[in-house]
């Protein structure tokens, strides 16, 4: 694989997407269920919701600053090794030492401090590894290339599901971490050595000044980039407001009396959905388009979000949660090819594509806040607290699958607006807390 965008062959665009895998394995297993369980060690039954929702905050923080930042450093970057790999490789051993961290953390303190260390090297890698896309994959194939992404997406959270809720259910936290850090050491080996990119050959001259006016992108010049956030930010708000307290929705509604295994269990019948569809809707899009199919599976979420706020039972949850990993697969590939088109520089792409990464952990700062805080104060004044919150979810969903329609591009098939063609120019990527 070379740093031209010729055509790529499946085994090209496996290996480029094999990351994504263990990125998705770490978050899967952190958020879902390892996270939620653990700050149950801390703290008592009734103030849980309202430290986990700080602990995810902070977290979120340390993100949302770093992807931007590192990710114009790393188009910058004039490393023999390329401009990605050394952010990729750097980040990943950062990551692993803040896991560790947090597997033997003595107090909440610690262990938030700890979890803040892992956003930290988490972002930096993804930082670098999400300008590879846009890098190395031809026009006509970054659908089927985002499609690639969005199966390792989903089955690296399947497996991470399956694999932490039973451990953790059995009280065993620390395999997860060991599990979590071996995968994104091998996995990053595997990314980094299958290909090759060309090294900048002349780094531009550092300007602070121009430099820190980079992360401010005119709504008003790149009104299709902008609108793009607004769609991502919403939709991101509706599935962290539900990711967040799955867990302990499983304990107080349905009462599981295994929670942490159930919502396990839960994500990763979202993901099989998911990964149905992820990759068909990707390769869809490249040949009908990207908006429609965004925006329905926008909708899609908000529809079977509307059976969890009746309180159903643990199969009625089960069967919705296929339905809503259909629309999500759907929008996680496509949503990705869209940003692709709607870039605002072809020079700095893992900049911007940092900077629409502020679209998913801003709102995994304020998911977590605003949703705990009404968790924890409608369940006090009238028991009503998940009823309320997910009916929270839904409006997002709608509303960010309306906006959609306010992008002007991604309604092409395969696109013409590519970065460097002469249109607008975009950003992105996926999951996490990640992305």
């Amino acid at each position: 694989m070379t740093g031209e965008t010729r055509h790529l062959s499946g085994k090209n665009l496996f290996t480029l997407s094999t990351y994504w895998f263990a990125v998705n394995f770490h978050w899967g297993a952190l958020l879902v269920v390892v996270i939620p369980a653990q700050v149950l060690t801390y703290v008592d039954d009734a103030t849980k919701a309202k430290y986990l929702s700080l602990v995810f905050a902070v977290g979120a923080l340390v993100a949302m600053v770093t992807q931007p930042v590192t990710g114009s450093f790393s188009d910058r970057c004039a490393s023999r090794w390329g401009r990605r790999r050394p952010f990729m490789a750097a980040g990943t051993l950062l990551n692993v030492a803040g896991l560790m961290a947090m597997a033997y953390a003595p107090t909440l303190a610690t262990f938030t401090a700890a979890f803040m260390l892992v956003q930290l090297g988490s972002n930096i890698g993804a930082s670098g590894y999400q300008g590879l896309l846009p890098d190395l994959v031809p026009e006509s194939q970054r659908g089927t290339a985002a499609g690639y992404v969005g199966v390792m997406n989903m089955l690296g959270t399947i497996t991470a599901a399956i694999t932490a809720g039973t451990l953790v259910d059995r009280g065993m936290f620390y395999p997860v971490y060991w599990i979590i850090s071996l995968l994104l050491l091998t996995l990053l080996a595997v990314t980094a050595s299958s290909i090759r990119e060309e090294p900048l050959m002349q780094r531009p001259p550092m300007d602070w000044r121009r430099f820190l006016k980079a992360f401010w992108v005119s709504p008003r010049e790149h009104p299709d980039f902008a609108w793009l956030l607004a769609n991502r930010a919403l939709v991101m708000l509706g599935f962290y407001t539900l990711l967040n307290f799955l867990q302990y929705y499983l304990a107080d509604v349905t009462g599981s009396a295994h929670p942490a295994r159930d919502a396990g269990t839960v994500s990763a019948v979202v993901l099989v959905g998911a990964a149905l569809s992820s990759f068909a809707a990707g390769w869809l899009s490249d040949r009908i388009g990207r908006k429609g199919l965004v925006a329905f599976t926008g909708l899609l979420m908000a529809a079977t979000c509307l059976a969890f706020i009746t309180g159903p039972s643990f199969m009625v949850v089960l069967a919705f949660a296929l339905i809503f990993g259909l629309g999500y697969g759907g929008y996680i590939s496509v949503e990705l090819a869209l940003a692709t088109e709607v870039l605002p520089s072809a020079e700095s792409r893992a900049k911007d594509m940092g900077i629409w990464g502020i679209s998913v952990t801003l709102p995994q700062v304020i998911a977590p806040l605003l949703g705990g805080q009404l968790l924890y104060t409608m369940n006090r004044i009238n028991g009503f607290g998940y009823p309320i919150l997910f009916a929270t979810a839904v409006l997002y969903f709608v509303l960010g699958s309306l906006v959609v329609y306010r992008i002007r591009k991604g309604g092409e098939v395969n696109g013409h607006c590519w970065p460097g063609n002469g249109g607008m120019s975009g950003v992105g990527f996926v999951y996490r807390q990640d992305s």
